[in-house]
């Protein structure tokens, strides 16, 4: 070998290389040491080692637990500390090897409860033959606990029978020694089926080797409770959900495992449905924020083509171009409607309605509809009250829940639709939805169909879902009809089984008839559109999306108004300051009400200080938005987008008319 002083010598790129190898040697040590240390402390024994005076020199994570201190505070002392003192413990053999049969010991944990164990021993000695250290595993001895711990006092039988949850005793086989009625609610079964069967067999497949580790951890004295939570399978097949908390039990001197039980069903139910109902309301900020946009753009697309159809007549060449480009914008305007509906921002006019009216108004079109292979059966409920809701949009569930149902039933069917008076006494949970008390007019649209698939039913009413071939179908209806139900204050839920048809039940809010009408009468009369769409005056002009307010301005201007714009709040109150220095009057204020900075509500609320008796008009692509802005306010108007040249200046007019 080379002398210190040849390595000394060696190059500098060999010495890195031992050094790095030796780096390398160390980190892999450190790792390997680190695994073992892991593993130790994971084993469901004890493990410790001692110096030759019975000192503790290292413990496991099991034993120390099983001890209830920490290993700081069980290394250093002898381990004879933790031995009752009536037990003997053999601590060092003669020579090296194991103790004969290990020991019996009994050991004390922290809070003075006690638990029997088996001792197994290495002792190593040293070259005279006197101990060195000893390497124990302790193991818990379950056979002696009832000679070692004294008899737990005896469970009144009425206790356990009528205790309001599950019990079930377990012995170290896995099999179910006793329970009490309401474990044998829980499982489905009478007690005959139950008491010596296996609890594996009552366990969902997917649940049982979760169960299994879990409950082995508590025979092996591992650990001293376990929580899971599994299903139980009943007898015809139907599933349980439930909480399980288990833990050692003595028994009639037998070693068992005690289970408590807990029926979550319904909270797993409940659960599941707030969760639907979340996404569902997410789904709809979602659709609302992006109708919203598109509401600005299709603004600017009709706004313009309407600017360009002014210059280009019915014989220009362009023409018809520019008419292709105004009617699928049209046709996008009616997505984004379908959009709003399911966000419930849509824009509604509600009226008193008969329901039994409308369906048989409805039925004509509704049998076109449904074809020659579907037949229509209308049965209406007595005393029916009235209901306040978009005629049009009234209209639209059903037609939307028909066609449905029709595509339902390409071979053929029946489609029912009943009403009945519907009386809610208190809060009531149907599917994700808690039903309010009050009166309801109830609308059952039941078909005689496929059916709809299980793994379907909570999607059935998201936006862009569908179970059609791709081409024939939006994903819209379903939730248009969802959100117009809610907006309108009712319910709406869907009942189905493949090859059992599908039942559609709607709740809509009884009223008074007598009221409604009142406050049908109070709702002003929309106003004819004046031919003649020109005008004077100045208008404000305040819009932060620059295609919208360039469509805006020039539509006004060519109208015969004069137009000042800003881009937002700030930017108009200067533009106001500027024009009343100079002298100028505002005859009115059209801005959006969602800006950036200062909203359109607002910007109002200050001009109007220093323009009073100024008349305004906001725009939203939200009905939302404008509710809010002008339910205590009538003087304020409203202009819902996207708009056309005809609508912006009808409107204007309109106003300025006033």
């Amino acid at each position: 070998g080379e002398s210190p002083r040849a390595l000394n010598d060696a190059p500098q790129s060999g010495r890195g290389e031992i050094r790095r190898s030796r780096e390398d040697f160390d980190s892999r040590r450190s790792r390997d040491e680190a695994a073992m240390a892991e593993y130790l402390d994971n084993l469901p024994a004890g493990i410790f080692s001692a110096d030759a005076d019975g000192r503790v020199l290292y413990v496991n994570r099991t034993l120390s637990d099983w001890l209830g201190r920490t290993a700081r505070e069980i290394v250093g002392r002898p381990f004879a500390d933790f031995v009752l003192e009536a037990t003997p413990f053999p601590l060092a053999a003669e020579g090296e090897g194991e103790a004969p049969d290990g020991g019996a010991v009994v050991l004390a944990d922290h809070s003075g409860g006690t638990f029997p164990a088996v001792l197994l021993q290495t002792v190593r000695a040293g070259a005279d033959g006197r101990p060195l250290y000893t390497r124990s595993l302790v193991v818990r001895d379950f056979a002696r606990r009832e000679q070692t711990a004294p008899a737990p006092p005896a469970t009144p039988p009425w206790l356990f029978e009528q205790a309001p949850v599950g019990i079930a005793l377990l012995d170290y086989s896995g099999v179910i020694a006793d329970c009490n009625s309401a474990f044998l609610a829980l499982a489905g079964s009478p007690r005959d089926a139950v008491i010596g069967r296996a609890l594996a067999e009552r366990l969902a497949p997917e649940d049982r080797a979760e169960a299994a580790g879990q409950l082995s951890k508590l025979v092996m004295g591992a650990a001293p409770a376990a929580s899971l939570e599994v299903r139980l399978i009943g007898p015809k097949g139907d599933e349980r959900a439930t909480a399980i908390h288990a833990r050692p039990a003595d028994a009639a001197g037998q070693d068992r495992l005690v289970l408590y039980v807990v029926d979550t069903t319904e909270r797993k139910h409940l659960e599941v449905q707030f969760a639907q109902a979340q996404k569902m309301q997410a789904m709809g900020q979602l659709a609302g924020g992006i109708a919203h946009d598109f509401n600005n753009l299709l603004t600017a697309m009709i706004g313009f083509s309407d600017l360009l159809l002014a210059r280009h007549g019915a014989g220009d060449p362009s023409f018809a171009d520019i008419m292709q480009i105004k009617q699928n914008a049209n046709r996008a305007t009616n997505l984004v409607r379908q959009l709003l509906a399911f966000s419930r921002k849509q824009t509604l006019a509600p009226v008193v309605l008969d329901v039994t009216e409308s369906l048989a108004d409805l039925s004509h079109l509704l049998g076109r509809l449904l074809g020659a292979k579907v037949e229509l059966r209308l049965e209406h409920g007595r005393n029916l009250a009235a209901v306040l809701v978009d005629r049009g949009q009234f209209d639209q569930v059903i037609i939307n829940l028909a066609v449905n149902a029709r595509d339902a039933m390409p071979g053929g069917g029946t489609l029912a639709i009943r009403t009945a008076m519907v009386e809610i006494a208190a809060p009531t949970q149907r599917g994700h939805e808690l039903i309010a008390p009050g009166r309801y007019v109830g609308i059952e649209i039941a078909d005689t169909g496929a059916g709809i698939p299980k793994e379907n039913l909570s999607r059935i009413f998201e936006p862009f879902f569908s179970t059609k071939e791709v081409g024939a179908g939006t994903g819209l209806g379903l939730s248009t009809v969802y959100g117009i139900v809610h907006q309108t204050g009712g319910y709406i839920f869907v009942e189905s089984a493949v090859g059992e048809g599908t039942t559609f039940t709607i709740y809509l809010p009884a009223q008074d008839l007598a009221a409604a009408e009142r406050i049908a009468r109070a709702r002003p009369p929309a106003a004819e559109l004046d031919a003649d769409l020109t005008g004077a005056g100045t208008i404000l002009l305040v819009e932060d999306e620059d295609a919208v307010r360039l469509f805006g301005g020039r539509a006004l201007r060519n109208k015969g108004y004069r137009v000042l714009e800003a881009a937002d709040g700030e930017r108009a109150m200067d533009v106001v300051n500027a024009a009343l220095a100079e002298g100028e009057k505002i005859d009115l204020i059209l801005s959006d009400v969602i800006m950036p900075g200062m909203d359109g509500p607002t910007l109002v609320q200050l001009l109007r200080q220093e323009l009073p008796g100024v008349k305004v008009i906001l725009m939203s692509g939200y009905a939302e938005d404008a509710a809010r802005a002008i339910e205590h306010d009538p003087a304020l108007h409203f202009l819902p987008k996207p708009f056309s040249l005809a609508g912006l200046a009808g409107k204007v007019k309109e106003v300025m008319k006033g």
